[in-house]
C-alpha cells in the first residue's frame, strides 16, 4: 500500500470526519477551487481500488468509507516520515514545530498532559 498524495489525504481527512460520505458530501468540504465532481468521484474509486476506501453501492451512487483508521494511516506512513526526518525523535519533532512558531505554548502544554495522561 503505498502512501496517498496530498489531494488524496483531504479527502481521506473527510472521510475519517464524517465516517460515510457520497462524492458531493466530500466535494463540498474540499476547499476551493473545488475540483469537478467526475474528478472528485475518479479519485475516490482510485483510493477504493488500492484498498484506502470501501463503499456500498446505491446504484446510481456510491457511499464511501475508511478501509484504514487514521491512527493505521499514521502508524505506517507519518510516524516513519517524521522519524527520518528527525532522527527517530519525537523531541525534535515537537521542537521543530515549536521553533517554527507551528505550536503555541497551550498546545505544547495539551500535549505534554496527553503523554502523562497516558503514562498514569
Amino acid at each position: 500500500m503505498k502512501r496517498l498524495s496530498e489531494k488524496e489525504e483531504a479527502i481521506m481527512q473527510i472521510i475519517w470526519k464524517f465516517k460515510k460520505a457520497f462524492v458531493k458530501d466530500v466535494r463540498e468540504e474540499l476547499p476551493e477551487p473545488k475540483p469537478h465532481i467526475n474528478t472528485v468521484a475518479t479519485m475516490m474509486k482510485r483510493m477504493a481500488d488500492k484498498g484506502f476506501l470501501k463503499f456500498e453501492d446505491f446504484g446510481s451512487t456510491y457511499r464511501y468509507a475508511a478501509a484504514v483508521s487514521k491512527m493505521e494511516y499514521t502508524r505506517k506512513f507519518v510516524t516513519p516520515l517524521l522519524a527520518g526526518l528527525f532522527g527517530n525523535s519525537m523531541k525534535n519533532v515537537v521542537s521543530f514545530f515549536a521553533e517554527e512558531d507551528e505550536v503555541s505554548l497551550a498546545e505544547l502544554k495539551e500535549i505534554v498532559k496527553m503523554i502523562e495522561d497516558k503514562n498514569k
